[in-house]
C-alpha cells in the first residue's frame, strides 16, 4: 500500500511544500570557496588570500606597517583623494581598507563614491552576484545584505549614502578571535616585576597594578621572574 495515500490531503500538501522548500533552500546555499571566486572589476584587482608582495605589486604606493602581537596588519588607501593612484583603475573608489593575517589578505572593504554604477543595496547585491557568480542566498544584516559561503562572507551596505562592499575570510577571522582570547588569557596570567625594586607581583596580586609602566618587567610565570633575580613582593604574600 502506498503510504502517501494514507495521509490526509492537507498533510500531504504540507509535506510536498516542505520538500520543495528544503530543495530550494539547498540550491540557494553558497558552497563557493575563496579560491573559486572569479576576478571582478568591482574589486579593483584585489582578492582574499593575496600576499603583501602581491598587494604591493598591485598598488606600489601602499604602506604596510608591522603586524601586531597576533599577526594582524591593517592599512587603507584613498584613491579618490590621492592623485598618485591610477584614477582610471580606481574610478569611483573613495577608500579601500585591507586587513592581513600572517601576511595574507583576510578582509577587503571598498567604499565607493556616489558616481559608482550601483546606487542601492539591492543593485549592489544583484551586480556583485553576477560578477562573482554568487547564488541568491543573501540575508539582511545591519542595514545591508550578507551572503555566507564556504569559509568567507560578502556584505554590501550604504555608507554615507554610497555603496560599499566587504569580503571577509571567516576562517581567518575565527583564528584572529582565538588568538586574541589566548593573548588576553596569557596577559592575565603574566607576572609583573618592578625593575626598581626587583620585586615581582603574580597575576592574582592586586598590588601589581601599582607598578609604574616604565618600571615593569613582564614574565610568563614566577619561576621565570625568580630566575631573573626578582623576589615575591610582601604585598602578595
Amino acid at each position: 500500500m502506498n503510504l502517501l495515500s494514507l495521509l490526509p490531503f492537507r498533510n500531504l500538501a504540507l509535506l510536498f511544500f516542505f520538500i520543495f522548500f528544503c530543495a530550494g533552500d539547498a540550491q540557494a546555499q553558497c558552497t563557493l570557496k575563496i579560491e573559486q571566486l572569479p576576478d571582478a572589476v568591482e574589486l579593483r584587482g584585489f582578492r582574499l588570500g593575496m600576499t603583501f608582495d602581491q598587494v604591493k605589486a598591485r598598488v606600489p604606493q601602499i604602506q604596510l606597517g608591522r603586524a601586531d602581537e597576533i599577526g594582524v596588519t591593517k592599512t587603507s588607501i584613498n584613491p579618490f583623494y590621492d592623485q598618485r593612484f591610477d584614477q582610471a583603475s580606481f574610478a569611483d573608489v573613495r577608500t579601500i581598507s585591507l586587513d592581513f593575517l600572517d601576511g595574507k589578505l583576510t578582509t577587503l572593504w571598498i567604499g565607493f563614491e556616489n558616481s559608482f554604477k550601483w546606487k542601492t543595496v539591492s543593485e549592489s547585491v544583484q551586480g556583485l552576484s553576477e560578477s562573482l557568480k554568487l547564488p541568491p542566498a543573501w540575508l539582511p544584516k545591519r542595514g545591508g545584505q550578507e551572503l555566507k559561503c564556504d569559509g568567507f562572507s560578502v556584505f554590501v551596505s550604504l555608507v554615507a549614502g554610497n555603496p560599499s562592499i566587504r569580503l571577509t575570510d571567516e576562517v581567518a577571522e575565527q583564528a584572529i578571535a582565538t588568538r586574541r582570547e589566548e593573548a588576553a588569557q596569557a596577559a592575565e596570567s603574566m607576572v609583573i616585576g618592578d625593575k626598581s625594586t626587583k620585586l615581582y607581583y603574580p597575576s592574582d596580586c592586586d598590588a601589581r597594578d601599582n607598578v609604574a609602566r616604565l618600571n615593569r618587567a613582564i614574565f610568563k610565570n614566577k619561576d621565570e621572574a625568580e630566575k631573573a633575580g626578582y623576589k615575591l613582593a610582601k604585598d602578595c604574600q
